[in-house]
């Protein structure tokens, strides 16, 4: 009888290991199965409408910066812009501040960096252009901020890909038309100015930026950094400021210097500067960069509403190259 029994238990033992077995297998073959999960692409969806809020809320900064260039010196708005933003994110960002005043000391190289070239220095160059360049010029020309994001970010070892490659030449060749009034061979007929030149350096200086965000320690709150980043950048500009208020003496506060400055430090800082910040932690500085190319048809678009100017044809082709470049270099 024990013979049999261990027969009858073996084969037990048998049947239960290859039930196992199927069972596993039938679970290997559902997860093959299952769908990937969504959360990416739910990510990466938010993160292309930040990078597009921040740009609408941007392309209207440069009519408001125009308007206050023949008003208020360029360093003395830059200075009351940061300081109307850091009053307008403090009541947010306080209390994560204070939680993480050790890790901002601990990274706080990193943080001077990004306040020199995000809020202090490309700020500044924007001001100082809107003195001899128009609005639309300066739209038009920080579109180049975005080929030197993806440098970076191929610089850093990522990859681009193919479609986002097209879709970034296709947005540079939509700009450059725009830029040279339809025509790529003729003679274009943007003359370059002095204002035309700071806003190269200020694309440039965003684009450093943008491509620092990368490198943000992963723990640091958003609204903590952006905080110290508007305190550090107030603070690197309050020498400049006393020096500008000596010699070129204040400014008239009135409803057309004030409303400005409230656009400024309140939407294209507080708002456009976190939405920015968190897109480039959700797609990366070059998918964001990319999306960042609508600047220049935002800026037309604005113009032609609040200026009278018609677009033409030949804008409204190259604001189809723009589209269709975001469009597929933007798309997962």
């Amino acid at each position: 009888m024990s013979l049999i029994a261990t027969e009858k238990t073996a084969t037990e033992k048998t049947a239960t290991e290859k039930t196992a077995t199927e069972k596993n297998a039938a679970e290997k073959e559902t997860a093959t199965e299952r769908p990937a999960p969504a959360s990416n692409h739910r990510g990466a969806g938010l993160g292309v409408l930040l990078a597009l809020l921040a740009t609408v809320v941007w392309s209207g900064s440069f009519v408001a910066t125009r308007d206050m260039a023949d008003s208020i010196p360029p360093v003395q708005a830059v200075f009351w812009r940061w300081i109307i933003a850091l009053l307008a994110v403090a009541p947010f960002a306080a209390r994560p501040l204070w939680r993480q005043r050790a890790l901002i000391r601990r990274h706080l190289g990193f943080v001077a960096l990004a306040s020199l070239f995000g809020v202090a220095l490309y700020n500044t160059l924007v001001h100082q252009a809107g003195l001899t360049t128009s609005a639309g010029n300066m739209g038009m020309i920080m579109a180049a901020s975005p080929v030197i994001m993806a440098g970076y970010a191929r610089l850093g070892g990522e990859r681009l890909g193919a479609r986002r490659l097209l879709g970034l030449l296709t947005a540079v060749l939509g700009v450059l038309l725009l830029v040279g009034k339809g025509s790529l061979t003729g003679s274009p007929t943007l003359d370059l100015t002095p204002g035309d030149l700071w806003m190269f350096a200020a694309a440039l200086s965003f684009a450093t930026y943008s491509a620092l965000l990368k490198r943000k320690p992963a723990e640091l709150d958003g609204l903590a950094f952006l905080l110290t980043t508007f305190v550090l950048g107030a603070l690197m500009l309050a020498p400049a400021y006393a020096i500008s208020l000596s010699v070129q003496g204040g400014f008239p506060v009135t409803a057309g210097t004030v409303g400005p400055l409230l656009y400024v430090g309140v939407f294209s800082s507080a708002v456009a500067f976190f939405a920015w910040n968190r897109a480039i932690a959700l797609i990366g500085a070059a998918r964001a960069g990319v999306v960042y190319y609508l600047q220049p048809v935002c800026v037309a678009l604005l113009s032609a509403l609040l200026l009278g100017e018609r677009l033409g044809l030949a804008g409204a082709g190259c604001m189809v190259l723009i589209l269709g470049g975001v469009a597929l270099s933007s798309a997962r």
